[in-house]
């Protein structure tokens, strides 16, 4: 859980900083490295997303590029019309 919650204050960031907000996701991929980790993955993706309901895809992967990472988080935005 907290591995996914520091990935969204990640991509919150970045897409802040690019003029998008957590809204703008349409599709999110996630990664991680355990089975056992998907109910508490996809728990926080219920807090951070809430009502957002981009188009996803979930992969059980043997590893990711550090020992210590066991879930990454890969979205696109498209930034909604006014």
């Amino acid at each position: 859980g907290s591995q996914s919650r520091n990935c969204f204050k990640t991509i919150e960031a970045a897409l802040k900083e690019g003029g998008f907000e957590m809204a703008d996701i349409v599709r999110a991929t996630y990664y991680v490295t355990d089975a056992s980790y998907i109910d508490a993955h996809f728990a926080v993706c219920g807090e951070v997303l809430g009502d957002i309901r981009p188009a996803a895809t979930l992969l059980v992967v043997s590893a990711l590029a550090k020992p210590e990472m066991k879930v990454e988080i890969e979205v696109t935005a498209k930034r909604r019309s006014a």
